[in-house]
């Protein structure tokens, strides 16, 4: 057998075992945060001087209790759903419902799911991430994505995992994420920390300023206030965004199967 033969097929047969293996090769981001099984409620409410307090809707979080394989990896399967309430239902209704699969060692999505109904409005989409090619599939279009980038779902739970053990006042985290088939940088301020008046008595939060992309809805980059328990757990307590009389809030409300006991500090 022609030995330079052997030695050309063995090389290509290593390049291509290295290519396999490979594509397997994705980052590492610790986890010490959430676990599946966690579920959260919010009331979306308007607040005015005309209006008073008017609940609009509620919304959930919820892990799936068990991974989910996607891709032949394991994967928190996460639904976030979002439904008008009471009056708001005869003139503008929402039926919104956002799924994404994301990835248990690299805290990434491999797929996001779709489903918004909001008056007469409709779109569905599903996306797939091809973090190896660099790609997300939706079912228009192949767009070109950078490194890890996040779903609108998914980004929220990466960001949980970060440590803001050490931040300070004006310091900035930088996110991209993929929507409706377009790239966006965005990023998020660290606003100090404060107690906050909540059902389950004050609780000790962080407070943030995620910035937007200005258009038709925002005119500020920064519209949105937020803050996020200031424990192990992470999770948003409040969130207020200005609007052109008054402004909506959401609020926690119900809360289960978190990872520590909510508000307890992770110094304690």
């Amino acid at each position: 057998m022609n030995f330079k033969f052997q030695i050309s097929n063995f090389l290509l047969f290593f390049l291509l075992s290295l290519m396999i293996f490979g594509q397997n090769e994705f980052r590492k981001v610790e986890n010490e945060t959430f676990l599946p099984g966690e579920f959260l409620k919010y009331r979306v409410f308007y607040d005015s001087w005309i209006t008073y307090s008017v609940t609009a809707g509620y919304g959930t979080m919820e892990i799936d209790p068990e991974f989910v394989k996607t891709n032949g990896r394991e994967t928190y399967h996460i639904t976030v759903t979002g439904n008008s309430a009471g009056l708001f239902n005869l003139f503008y209704k929402v039926r919104d419902r956002f799924e994404t699969f994301i990835d248990r060692e690299g805290m990434m999505p491999l797929k996001f799911v779709r489903r918004t109904r909001e008056g007469s409005y409709k779109k569905d989409d599903e996306v797939l991430f091809d973090h190896n090619l660099k790609t997300a599939r939706s079912k228009r279009a192949i767009k070109e994505i950078t490194p890890y980038v996040q779903d609108i779902v998914s980004a929220f739970y990466f960001v949980r995992t970060l440590n803001f053990d050490t931040a300070e006042v004006d310091d900035k985290y930088y996110l991209d994420f993929f929507l409706d088939d377009s790239l966006y940088h965005s990023e998020i301020v660290f606003m100090g920390r404060e107690l906050v008046d909540t059902e389950y008595g004050a609780i000790q939060c962080m407070k943030f300023k995620p910035r937007v992309a200005v258009g038709e809805i925002f005119q500020d980059p920064y519209p949105m206030e937020l803050w996020v328990s200031d424990d192990r757990n992470k999770i948003p307590v409040l969130m207020r965004s200005a609007v052109f009389i008054g402004s909506v809030k959401i609020e926690l409300v119900e809360y289960r199967g978190l990872r520590y006991p909510f508000g307890e500090n992770s110094s304690n």
